[in-house]
């Protein structure tokens, strides 16, 4: 049958959106099993199936604030299609709302503004819908039950937190534990782009949590450049630890990697889409440092999708919905790709540099390197091409694969025949760059027999 040449065009639009279009990226395996927890003695949580889990995650910080439900929902099968496992969400939001402190159908926090003592129930019954939504599409939810802002400033409630008290404030976290106990999705995370002065006051909403959920998991969103662990040194309630930058990430990552602590850490912020001049191949950056670094996983963040177009810190090129599908979150996406294909929880980074053993520096950015312990699996990132050596004896062979990774496309190809597990060898991607023009490459290592 011949085909005219308007259906030539339709068809042509049709695959072309189809190639387009996110699709599930775990393979229909199933959802994970909440709640998670550190694995003694590595730097990964696993699910309660023992299943590693990797931190896969998404800034949405006023997620429950500022979206209506079917928002919400537009929201997470989105990022659910695109294999986001975790989110970042401020329980009650200060500023960076339409409304706020008000959520999207009106209703404050707390009854007396600013007052912790007397939660609004209507307000919170919203905030539950969003939290079970995300616990049914699989989400991992990082929340913040208090921001307390930068500076203790407007931006958070570190002002009403004071006058509030820690009496106030533990009773407020007694009423959370309460409520939350049995939901399993939720990582406590206090705190918030601050070092309070006064550390009583977020350690009194995780004391009224544990006192009802003794076994919930806690960490803290810090200043820029410090840890959770570094500020709050010796708390009880930090079970996993978090490392914020935008500097180095590589550096701040093995930095955490090297502490005697070695509970799991992961990326909570970095530089934003949209914001500070960055690129997709800055973005895809931070991601693969932290991931090649030791950390548990990261979380990737986007303007204006971490307010959804309320108040913001900088001017946003577009809108929240068209943003789900910037060059960041695919990058995201093809990241996901990559490591469920991959043994990623066995990785170490490689400290000594005896894997990659030569073109690790650059002027243009460091490339990382890690390895499994058993020799079966070695990854190289680099953010701009260049000609790299791998010791290919640190592989357990007998024969080893070597591929390249395209992470704009999520494509492979080969980059040498079968080579045996010994000596050094050579490789160099196209210097003409991967398939979004810039020049950032990984290499897989796989030993078969």
């Amino acid at each position: 049958m011949a085909w005219s040449r308007a259906a030539w065009r339709g068809m042509t639009r049709l695959l072309v959106l189809l190639a387009l279009w996110p699709v599930p990226v775990s393979g229909g395996e199933a959802a994970p099993a909440f709640p998670v927890a550190p694995i003694p003695g590595r730097h990964h949580l696993a699910d309660a199936r023992g299943e590693p889990f990797l931190i896969h995650g998404d800034t949405a910080w006023s997620l429950i604030a500022q979206l209506t439900r079917e928002e919400v929902d537009r929201y997470l099968a989105d990022r659910r299609r695109r294999g986001f496992n975790t989110l970042l969400v401020s329980l009650i939001e200060r500023r960076f709302a339409r409304n706020a402190p008000a959520n999207a159908y009106g209703e404050q926090p707390f009854l007396t503004p600013g007052d912790f003592g007397t939660p609004n129930e209507r307000y919170f019954v919203h905030a539950d819908w969003v939290l079970r939504r995300a616990r049914e599409e699989g989400f991992l939810v990082l929340l913040a039950p208090a921001y307390v802002g930068a500076g203790g400033g407007d931006q958070g409630w570190y002002r009403e937190m004071v006058a509030s008290g820690p009496d106030t404030l533990q009773r407020y976290g007694t009423f959370l534990g309460r409520r939350y106990r049995d939901y399993g999705n939720i990582l406590w995370v206090h705190g918030g782009d601050e070092n309070p002065p006064d550390r009583r006051l977020p350690e009194a909403i995780a004391r009224g949590i544990r006192s009802i959920d003794p076994g919930s998991l806690h960490t803290a969103h810090t200043a820029r450049d410090s840890t959770a662990t570094e500020y709050w040194r010796g708390a009880p309630w930090i079970g996993v630890d978090t490392i914020y930058t935008y500097g180095s990430v590589r550096s701040a990552a093995l930095r955490q990697y090297s502490r005697s602590s070695r509970i799991p850490f992961f990326l909570i912020e970095a530089i934003y889409e949209n914001e500070h001049e960055a690129t997709e191949q800055s973005l895809r950056a931070q991601a693969y440092y932290a991931l090649l670094s030791g950390a548990a996983g990261q979380v990737f963040g986007s303007n204006p999708i971490w307010h959804f177009d309320g108040p913001g810190l900088f001017d946003a090129p577009l809108g929240w919905r068209e943003a789900l599908d910037g060059p960041g979150s695919r990058s995201m996406t093809q990241l996901r790709r990559l490591m469920d294909g991959l043994k990623w929880w066995q990785l170490d980074p490689d400290l000594d540099g005896t894997l990659l053993v030569e073109g690790s520096r650059s002027a243009e950015g460091p490339a990382v390197a890690a390895r499994s312990g058993d020799g079966s699996l070695g990854l190289v990132f680099m953010p701009t091409a260049r000609r790299i050596a791998i010791d290919l004896g640190r592989l357990a062979g007998p024969w080893v694969r070597a591929r390249w990774y395209d992470p704009a496309d999520g494509s492979f190809r080969d980059a040498a025949p079968p080579l045996g597990a010994t000596g050094r060898r050579s490789f160099e991607p196209d210097a003409k760059g991967n398939s979004s023009g810039y020049g950032d490459w990984l290499l897989v290592l796989e030993s078969h027999s």
